[in-house]
């Protein structure tokens, strides 16, 4: 009698603890496993993620906007590709003579367009140099404004020798190349420095308009 009532009492505190916590436990543990979910999506779809990457993925699928975009970019790059290894030189490159470049800048190389003028004195009589000073006047120059310059490159020209030859064929005072080209002056041109002094002169102002201008370009190049 006492063991069938211990059992009915043990009976009945087994359903009261169903009756509490039947429904309660099965809804705490779902909870807890959504909480769980919400964490580890959040991670797996952060920005920078692989899962994140893959979301961003669908947007170039085949028929979306950013593939066709990168698709015109590809075509666009290989008819690029495709032109850069049919161009060919059609000509080498042409050098400017000196002449031409007098011509389109005459002050170059002076460092703001300014003429740089030399002052001189009157050179012995009867010298070349002689020659030439009292010829300027004669081409519309000012001997005491323009002989300085004139002077300082034919010293460098020619040490104002009327037989100074250069290696590139140039020849005379004013180292004309070739030296034949002074015949217009004179058929003396190879002995006479008047002649080779009147054609110097005479290229000088066709070419830089005075012997300061190309003095001037002189210094910039090494060259008139």
């Amino acid at each position: 009698m006492s063991r069938h009532r211990t059992g009915a009492r043990s009976g009945r505190r087994k359903r009261g603890l169903f009756r509490r916590f039947g429904i309660v436990l099965p809804v705490a543990v779902f909870s807890v496993v959504a909480i769980i979910g919400v964490a580890v999506g959040g991670k797996l779809f952060a920005p920078g993620s692989s899962a994140f990457s893959a979301v961003q993925a669908i947007g170039v699928v085949p028929g979306s906007r950013t593939m066709a975009a990168l698709e015109a970019e590809r075509t666009q790059l290989i008819a690029m590709t495709t032109a850069a290894r049919t161009l060919t030189v059609v000509a080498k490159p042409k050098l400017a003579s000196p002449a031409e470049v007098a011509a389109a800048n005459p002050s170059s190389g002076t460092g703001g367009g300014g003429i740089v003028y030399v002052t001189s004195t009157p050179p012995d009589p009867g010298s070349a140099q002689s020659i030439a000073y009292n010829m300027l006047a004669s081409f519309g120059f000012s001997p005491a404004t323009f002989f300085g310059c004139l002077k300082n490159i034919w010293d460098r020209e020619s040490g104002w020798r009327y037989d100074a030859e250069n290696a590139s064929g140039a020849y005379g005072i004013p180292q004309a190349l070739p030296g034949s080209k002074m015949a217009s002056a004179g058929a003396d041109w190879q002995t006479n420095p008047a002649t080779q002094i009147k054609w110097g002169i005479g290229y000088i102002k066709a070419i830089y308009g005075d012997p300061c201008k190309a003095w001037t370009f002189w210094q910039a190049n090494s060259y008139y």
